[in-house]
């Protein structure tokens, strides 16, 4: 839903100081270093644990595919920013599509799906959107306004690849995905409320270092 755009007009007067022959010319002005942003710092491999009414589940950032979109959900998600919202779109085996700031407030319903949105640009990939991708909504026909709200992949949608910025997979809980999936729908608007009641950002635990194979016995 677009407002009116504000318009501002600003009026500045440039101001000339007039000085007497004999004043000193003022001091000059020492400006205050403006220090560097910090340097983004690679943090390791990350995943989500989304606690739901329904279950939780866990998915794995990749950051080697979209970084700034991994980054983002990670902030989002250090901030509660997913903290009571809702999986406010189900499509019965396709997605089930959530995150918007919106869908916090149940009396803001009908406006479910236009909330948190142009804030990335598209870090398109040819990984495949297969069952257990996770990938960021976009507005229609904008492939640079994503933002909070992401989809879960319930089946392979070959036709989506490419189109969509994917940076996570279901690691584990694809049976809750699934039971969310199988929530009572009017159209694709459920019926109760879905609940993501925490987002919870964790280090990816490193897999464990094979075993020494036992030397031979002489």
């Amino acid at each position: 839903m677009r407002g009116a755009p504000g318009i501002a007009l600003v009026l500045a007067l440039a101001v000339e100081a007039v000085l007497p022959a004999s004043a000193a010319p003022p001091p000059p002005v020492r400006r205050r270093a403006v220090p560097s942003p910090a340097p983004v710092v690679d943090e390791g491999p990350l995943e989500a644990v989304l606690e739901t009414a329904e279950g939780a589940f866990v998915i794995r950032l990749l950051a080697d595919v979209a970084p700034r979109h991994v980054r983002y959900f990670a902030k989002t998600a250090r901030a509660g920013g997913f903290d009571g919202t809702t999986f406010h779109r189900i499509v019965p085996r396709g997605i089930i599509q959530g995150g918007d700031p919106l869908s916090k407030d149940p009396a803001k319903k009908a406006l479910y799906g236009t909330g948190g949105l142009g804030v990335l640009k598209a870090e398109f990939s040819t990984r495949p959107m297969a069952r257990g991708s996770v990938a960021a909504v976009l507005r229609p026909r904008d492939p640079d306004s994503a933002g909070n709200q992401f989809f879960v992949v319930l089946s392979d949608q070959p036709s989506l690849t490419g189109k969509f910025t994917i940076f996570g997979e279901v690691a584990s809980g694809m049976d809750v995905v699934d039971r969310i999936g199988e929530t009572p729908v009017d159209g694709d608007k459920p019926q109760r409320r879905v609940v993501i009641q925490k987002v919870t950002i964790r280090a990816l635990a490193a897999a464990p270092a094979p075993s020494p194979s036992p030397s031979p016995v002489p």
